[in-house]
């Protein structure tokens, strides 16, 4: 009829089946396993371009007679030598180096011992290490040019400097050396010029001489205490008289004096 309901069997056939959540996960991994095949063969074997050379077939087997068999790797080899033929190389680029003027003799160089560690352009060649190029501790350069460690360390630019080993002993602290140069130029722009840099001097020179007469001064003072100190003594001691012979003053009155003090003792006897 047609009212009638579809039965048991006809319903379970118009419902697609579930898939379970662990069977969805297999098949996406066994589609990422075959496409990850897929992209290793396409990198060993890759599909000629569109409009090149036709792909290459199976070599040829040649029977040696011999129990084994050769591939023929002629036609192979043709190939490799023929797109190698076709490649074009490029021309190398011409490189133009940016070469440095030197400030003493007026030539091009392009690099040197100075200019690698301090930025000052002088070659090698004009180097004077002993005198107008010499390096200077950071003691010295603090101590001769009044230069506090923000001078060198904080002030743009900052000063550069290598470090070395203490000649003295290599167990002390590195020395710091700076190039005496760029260490005049910054004293000359922290004290403006070179007169005012010696009128400092003076003046710390003519404060360490105050300072140093002072001391000098306390030590002679404490010195002259401890001498006066030591030669005085306390005495804590009773005195104790030591009488002569005694002297006859008149019939019954006698008297004795101290052979230490003078103290006189007068006494009668009957």
């Amino acid at each position: 009829m047609a009212g009638a309901a579809p039965g048991p069997d006809e319903g379970a056939e118009g419902e697609r089946p579930s898939i379970s959540a662990t069977a969805l996960a297999r098949m996406e991994r066994n589609r990422r396993r075959a496409l990850a095949l897929r992209q290793a063969r396409l990198a060993a074997r890759p599909y000629p371009a569109a409009g090149g050379a036709r792909a290459r077939g199976p070599p040829k087997v040649v029977d040696t007679g011999g129990g084994f068999f050769l591939e023929e790797e002629e036609e192979e080899e043709e190939e490799q030598r023929g797109a190698a033929e076709r490649i074009v190389h490029p021309p190398a680029p011409v490189l133009q180096f940016d070469y440095l003027i030197c400030g003493d003799c007026g030539k091009e160089f392009m690099d040197s011992y100075l200019m690698q560690h301090f930025d000052w352009a002088t070659c090698d060649n004009c180097r004077d290490a002993e005198d107008k190029h010499k390096l200077i501790t950071r003691t010295e350069a603090k101590e001769e040019y009044l230069l506090k460690d923000c001078d060198l360390d904080k002030r743009e630019p900052v000063l550069r400097f290598i470090v070395k080993k203490n000649p003295h002993n290599p167990r002390w602290g590195d020395m710091k050396l700076y190039l005496k140069l760029q260490v005049i130029k910054r004293a000359l722009e922290v004290w403006g010029n070179e007169e005012s840099l010696q009128e400092a001097k003076e003046q710390r020179r003519d404060s360490r001489e105050k300072m140093k007469q002072k001391r000098f001064d306390k030590k002679v003072k404490e010195l002259r205490r401890a001498v006066r100190s030591s030669l005085w003594k306390k005495t804590a001691s009773i005195h104790e008289h030591e009488y002569g012979p005694e002297e006859n003053v008149d019939e019954e009155t006698y008297k004795k004096t101290c052979t230490v003090c003078g103290h006189e003792l007068t006494y009668e006897k009957m």
